[in-house]
Parts: C-alpha cells; structure tokens; sequence
C-alpha cells in the first residue's frame, strides 16, 4: 500500500491506497458529498433516497474487483478519511489513446476548502504521470460552477464534450474536461 503526503495542500492529511475496511467511511463522504454538491443540481427526492449502506456494498465490490482502476482516500492526521477519489484508463470513445480519466472525487462536506480534493488531484495526476498517461479526463456536471473552478484551477479545460444522465426522472447535463500531461522538465 502506498501512503503519501502530498506537501503544499493539506498539511498533515496523507493519501493511501483505498482499503475494504474504509468502504463504509468512502461511501459515506460519497452520499453527503452528492447530496451537498449537488443539491438543487439533481431532484432532491433522489438525493434523500441515496443510502451510504448500499452505496458501501457497491464500493466492496467494486474494489475487489479490480477492474484496473485505482481508489485513493485522504486521510486526516488522527486517522479520520476525509475524501476519497477513483480513476483508471479513459473510458470515452473518442479521447486520444492514453488518457486517464478520474472518475469520481469527494471531500467530506465540512471539509472542504481545506485542501483536500487539491491533494487527491495531486496525487491522480502524480499516479497517472508515473503510469504512463499523457492526459487526465473527467466529466462535471454543467450547472456545478463550484466544482467546474475547482477543475479550471488545476489546469482542466472543457474540450467540447456533453452528454446528460438520467437521475430520479430527470436529464442532467454534463461536460467533459481535459487536463495535458508532461512529465516535470530534466535538470
């Protein structure tokens, strides 16, 4: 398991490997994460139903199934997970080969702001750089204008891309952002 802190970001807060014993805590920054972030994004009835218990079997079996992505947590000095981010190889048709995509990030809500999802970004970046990928992609939900800075800060841009999903009767649009990768210049 590799654990690191990621200096610049959040002081004291480490980034490891996601392990089966935290899928409770990851799925629970997870269901608070979609219900704060995006309330008034999605039909509210489908926020309230979301349940951290199924959400937390979902992720057991998803990490045990390694399917070639990886799950990252953030964890606070006294040992308390206060985010959680996933990604793996680019899943859209269409990207250039050897993009990575990050799949999902989440921060505690009463966390965020203090650095957090700076950090696991970091580290995506970092693990997608060393693993041999030449950009990172992901997509945001459109109306989400807190998260769409947050990327736009860390280099991502929209490249075009939309799609919308469907949750609780309703169409939600999203846009897909890119992010170019270089490897840190020789000295």
């Amino acid at each position: 398991m590799i654990t690191r802190t990621v200096p610049g970001y959040a002081p004291g807060v480490r980034i490891r490997d996601m392990a089966l014993a935290d899928c409770a805590a990851v799925a629970e920054i997870r269901v608070r994460g979609w219900q704060r972030a995006y309330a008034g994004l999605i039909p509210s009835a489908y926020l309230d139903a979301m349940d951290p218990a199924q959400d937390a079997e979902r992720r057991r079996t998803h990490l045990m199934a390694e399917g070639g992505s990886v799950n990252l947590v953030a964890e606070a000095p006294d040992a308390e997970l206060t985010g959680w981010a996933c990604y793996g190889p680019c899943r859209d048709e269409g990207v250039r080969p050897g993009s990575a995509e990050l799949y999902a990030i989440y921060v505690r809500p009463d966390r965020v702001g203090a650095g957090i999802g700076r950090s696991l970004l970091g580290e995506v970046t970092a693990r997608s750089l060393s693993a041999g990928f030449d950009a990172i992609t992901l997509w945001v939900l459109k109306e989400n204008v807190r998260a769409r800075r947050f990327y736009e800060r860390a280099g991502f841009r929209p490249d075009g891309a939309e799609e919308t999903f469907e949750a609780g009767g309703a169409r939600v649009p999203e846009v897909r952002y890119t992010h170019p990768l270089t490897p840190p210049a020789a000295v």
